[in-house]
């Protein structure tokens, strides 16, 4: 029988996507994780294996002389169990982006680049095609919630035609290992790269692209302006026009289409405007895009409602960096008066890197009347240097004026958070790569609905 396929850190969206794709084309898959028997990965891992996917601690178990080929990620360390036991029996390695890589060559790819709103613009593009007939593929870094209606994990589906669209990644800097048939270009911003690093590999992506086209209205990005396809509100080729915000809502018009989506945000009318973009692209007229853009029901972690706990609304979001920060706080501005915002950092190190930039985007969204908890920051495990704390963001804050609260044990939020709300608020919750921070947004709507640790509305 022919061997595995292994996917080490399967439980990572990137990395259940590719596995996903192997199972669909028919291969034997595995994957292992740290996570394997977490209750975070239960529902996931349930998924993947009613796919055929073999689920293994991150022990090396999973990998033996007849396995083919092992994938991992710039995530995991050269110390990895695994990746040892590949070594030891001469298995080859594979980044996960030359797997990606190797499978988009076989397909007319779309490939989505930016530092914020990829995996939205991806979804978008996806649903489009797909509610257009055109049965694209995907692979993405968030979870569909369409997909996941029809019991898959979300993050992956094998269609009928040529076309897959995909993110491309550029925090490893891996994105320049595709050639896509179309390239679609967002924005830049520092998140895991300074700007002028990211200018240069946002530049060979294009470079590698057979179309492109670009948002215009992007700071930074003026140099992939040449006179090709762009698009924007303020300027560009494909330009919307007629914008109105607000609760669950955004409209705008392109060239007199009407697009009405059921989200909050000005950044979701301009994912919805670039992925529009992609589409004319593909020769899909604009009403197309339309009309399947107003049934689209979001992807997870991506300002995804929650519920409401006595007239406590409350809403989960993957924001990580600067922009994205920005862009779910405005987006909750339209739904409430006041803000209780929980902000997990996601690592030591895009802490101490981003630190400026995350100081002024809560400096400058953040009302008088607004709270943020600031539980203290995620480790994922292995070599780093906790030389960080966000105590340090908590003081940093308090010291601008911002009723900004450090709290050591994350749990305590959910009953500080409970005492705090009235009728009328809005928690938003924010971080990334944490498994477990959905359940712990879960919680704090369920603390909400004990009436007695509610204050009453003011007046």
């Amino acid at each position: 029988m022919e061997g595995n396929v292994h996917f080490v850190g399967v439980a990572g969206t990137g990395m259940s996507a590719l596995a996903q794709m192997s199972a669909f084309k028919g291969e034997r898959v595995s994957g292992s994780d740290r996570l394997s028997e977490s209750r975070e990965f239960s529902d996931s891992r349930t998924r993947l294996e009613r796919l055929g996917v073999k689920i293994f601690p991150q022990d090396g178990s999973g990998i033996d002389a007849s396995t083919r080929r092992v994938v991992a990620s710039t995530a995991i360390e050269s110390d990895n169990r695994d990746l040892a036991r590949a070594r030891e029996l001469g298995i080859p390695v594979v980044h996960r982006a030359d797997e990606l890589a190797a499978l988009a060559a076989g397909y007319r790819t779309v490939a989505v680049g930016g530092t914020s709103g990829k995996s939205t613009v991806t979804a978008m593009i996806f649903h489009i095609l797909e509610t257009a007939g055109r049965s694209p593929s995907l692979v993405s870094g968030a979870n569909l919630i369409s997909l996941r209606r029809r019991g898959w994990l979300g993050n992956a589906c094998k269609g009928n035609s040529d076309l897959l669209v995909i993110e491309a990644d550029e925090s490893d800097g891996t994105l320049t290992r595709y050639r896509p048939f179309l390239g679609v270009l967002l924005n830049l911003s520092k998140d895991h790269k300074e700007p002028a690093e990211l200018e240069k590999l946002f530049g060979l992506f294009k470079e590698r692209s057979g179309r492109f086209t670009v948002n215009a209205d992007a700071a930074g990005l003026s140099r992939f302006q040449d006179g090709g396809p762009s698009f924007g509100f303020e300027s560009g080729r494909l330009r919307g026009a007629d914008l109105e915000l607000g609760a669950g809502f955004c409209r705008f018009r392109v060239d007199g289409v009407r697009f009405e989506l059921p989200l909050s945000g000005r950044h979701n009318a301009d994912n919805a405007l670039a992925a529009a973009a992609a589409c004319l692209e593909l020769e899909l007229p604009l009403a197309d895009s339309a009309r399947a853009l107003s049934s689209y029901e979001g992807v997870s972690r991506r300002f995804e409602r929650l519920g409401v706990g006595r007239g406590v609304e409350v809403i989960d979001d993957f924001a990580h960096n600067p922009d994205k920060v920005k862009a779910a706080i405005a987006a909750a501005r339209l739904r409430c008066r006041r803000i209780l915002a929980v902000f997990q950092l996601h690592g030591f190190s895009p802490a101490r890197f981003l630190r400026p930039e995350l100081t002024q985007a809560f400096a400058e969204s953040l009302a008088p009347e607004d709270i943020l908890w600031l539980p203290e920051i995620y480790y994922a495990g292995g070599t780093a240097a906790k030389d960080i704390s966000a105590r340090d963001y908590a003081e940093s804050l308090q010291a601008l004026g911002k009723d900004a609260r450090f709290s050591p044990q994350r749990e305590d939020i959910v009953a500080e958070v409970a005492a705090e709300a009235r009728s009328g608020d809005l928690v938003l919750v924010m971080g990334a790569r944490d498994p477990s921070l959905s359940a712990f947004a879960r919680r704090i709507l369920e603390g909400l609905a004990s009436p007695a640790q509610m204050r009453p509305k003011s007046s």
